[in-house]
Formats: structure tokens, sequence, C-alpha cells
């Protein structure tokens, strides 16, 4: 009876956050979700008691996807390493439905929630931080500039891969990028002059 209560509530899950992502929060009734499910209302109220829980354990679970997809980056302390951190969240929000969901229903989000950047922005942070402690980055940059920048443009990136008919197209493979890593690079001596050419400094 477990194993089949924890199915129907996956399967609601994942019902709703194609919903959500489809349709935003306000375009969301709980008989759609019943319907895309293939189960029953009492089911749905029996795990979720209303669409504002739903809503809220979609985008919890969207926000981990963002998390697991930056466990693999922890260590990291390359710039080459931003083009695969930036394309892996775009592919994510473009891929995940729980993510698409979660950046949909971001707008909603309770008072006090933090944005869904937060969720991914700590690890970019990290990883300039890491960086710049690693000579990478050009002196004089400064790697809280350098993080509203590529935040803006990972923003850009999602949204350009979420909108897309393409799906082999490469966020972050236009010459944009390597204007960017151009200006953030340190030379090879870690102190100063242009360096970047699409490979990392050593």
């Amino acid at each position: 009876m477990q194993k089949r209560a924890a199915r129907t509530r996956q399967a609601l899950l994942e019902a709703a956050a194609e919903e959500f992502a489809e349709r935003g929060y306000e375009g969301v009734s709980l008989q759609g979700v019943v319907w895309r499910a293939k189960t029953s209302m009492g089911s749905l109220t029996f795990h979720f008691r209303t669409k504002t829980v739903l809503a809220e354990e979609v985008r919890r679970l969207g926000r981990a996807r963002f998390g697991s997809c930056l466990e693999d980056l922890a260590a990291a302390d390359s710039l080459g390493e931003l083009r695969g951190l930036i394309d892996s969240l775009a592919r994510l929000a473009h891929d995940d439905p729980f993510v698409r969901a979660a950046r949909r229903l971001d707008a909603n989000r309770p008072e006090g929630e933090p944005p869904l950047a937060e969720a991914w922005l700590p690890g970019l942070r990290g990883l300039l931080d890491r960086a710049c402690g690693a000579h990478r980055i050009r002196p004089g940059v400064s790697p809280e500039d350098a993080v509203d920048l590529l935040a803006y443009l990972a923003e850009g990136a999602m949204a350009a891969l979420d909108t897309t008919r393409d799906p082999s197209w490469n966020p972050v493979g236009d010459p944009l990028w390597d204007i960017v890593l151009h200006g953030l690079a340190a030379d090879r001596t870690g102190r100063t002059g242009p360096m970047w050419r699409g490979a990392e400094p050593t």
C-alpha cells in the first residue's frame, strides 16, 4: 500500500510540474493535474491539501535539482568550468519539468522566500572565489561584479534555451562568452594582460 501511495504521489508531482511549467500558478487547476496524473481528486487532496501546497513542493524539488546540478563543480577553481556550469543550468532549465515549473512559479513565491536564483548563485560565487584565490581572475576584477555579470548572462542563457526550437543549440557557444571570459581571465603568470582564447590559463 505504501509503495502504491508513493507512486501516486510521484505521478501527481510529475503531472503538476508539467502543468505549472506550461500554465503558471494561476492557469493550473487541480482537476487538470488529476487528469494528467490519471488518478482521482481524492488521491490528490490526500497528498496535497491545496494547490499552494502542491506548488510549494514542486518548487522545492526544482530548487533541489539545481543544487544537485552544481555538486560536480563544488571543488572547481577553473574559469573554464564557467561554460560547463552555465550550460548545465540552461539545459536543466530546458529539460527538467520541475526546474521549468520552479522558474515559472518563482513570481508567485511566498513572501520572504528567496528567489530561485539563490539555488545556483552560491555555486557560481564559490567557483569565482576559488578562481580568484588561484589567481585565475584578472587583477582589478571584483568577484562580486563578475558574479553579477555572469548571473545576468546565465539567466539569459536559461531563458533563450527554454524558448528555442533547436535543442542542439549551445547557449554558451557564441563569441560573447569568449569576450566575457577573456575579460575575466588573468594571463599565464596570474598577474596581468589579456589571455582568454577559449582555453584555461595554466
